[in-house]
């Protein structure tokens, strides 16, 4: 009876979290671990990122981990592994520290592999891998990627509003997470942008329709001579604007979505009415 009931009250008691994710040298072989293993909260992370430690907490960062990793040839790999605020702010960390020079690459949420750096997402966790001296250095990055992602907790998470722009006329990677003042705007507190010849889309998300009316209610007070649109969402203006150009915006549901920064002579409108398509 008694280890009957020890079986329901463990049964009962929630999953443990699974532990933070530290980076293992050794796991791919011929590399060593070089000085302690680093530990930074959001009391410390300014010291470590010598004072560039505010984009990470715009993302919800809470806890990072690294190691140092050196090989016979003296080369040196400096991982960290940083834990943000959800999946979505994970993702949108990576867009906005990713070489835009280089194509976004499946790994995961999102990741890359260049001469000098890894970079990936997955679950809420953000993995930085920078390679020194100055030389490619692919070969050992992506070794390190693949060994130390297993052992990362989470899923590959695209953020569903990632899917919602229209194709046509996207740039490419051009989709990124804003974590605050989208647009430049306080009141649109975090959305997602899009280029496209036309402007930038836009799309932000309220927990509730009453929320989202409340919110293009003050929207359209920011711009005084906005106009109606008809047939566009469940409500819908237009506007010019001197730092936001041609702009169109829509409520759905809950969902906030439009075009700012269409460029002198673009009509807005046809890339808005499409987006307003795809929203649920």
């Amino acid at each position: 009876m008694t280890s009957l009931l020890a079986i329901l009250l463990a049964a009962a008691q929630p999953a443990a979290a699974p532990a933070f994710p530290v980076p293992d040298c050794g796991a791919v072989p011929g590399w060593t671990q070089e000085g302690v293993t680093r530990r930074y909260d959001t009391e410390t992370l300014f010291d470590y990122m010598d004072g560039n430690s505010e984009g990470y907490f715009s993302y919800g960062f809470t806890l990072m981990q690294g190691v140092t990793c050196v090989n016979a040839a003296g080369d040196q790999l400096v991982i960290d592994v940083s834990a943000l605020g959800d999946p979505d702010r994970a993702w949108g960390f990576f867009v906005a520290n990713r070489d835009i020079r280089a194509p976004i690459e499946a790994i995961a949420s999102a990741g890359q592999v260049v001469p000098r750096k890894a970079t990936v997402a997955k679950g809420l966790y953000y993995l930085e891998i920078a390679a020194s001296p100055d030389k490619d250095q692919r070969g050992a990055l992506r070794a390190f990627v693949d060994a130390l992602l297993p052992r990362i907790p989470g899923a590959a998470h695209v953020p569903e509003p990632v899917a919602l722009f229209p194709s046509a006329g996207l740039e490419r990677d051009s989709v990124r997470l804003v974590p605050e003042s989208l647009l430049g705007l306080r009141l649109l507190k975090t959305g997602f942008l899009a280029q496209y010849p036309a402007g930038r889309a836009f799309l932000v998300s309220e927990a509730t329709a009453d929320a989202a009316a409340a919110v293009m209610t003050k929207l359209r007070a920011r711009f005084p001579e906005a106009k109606p649109v008809a047939g566009l969402g469940d409500e819908a203006f237009s506007a010019q604007d001197q730092y936001l150009g041609g702009v169109v915006a829509l409520r759905k549901g809950t969902r906030i979505a439009g075009v700012a920064n269409a460029p002198a002579g673009s009509d807005p409108l046809p890339l808005a009415r499409a987006l307003a398509a795809r929203l649920p």
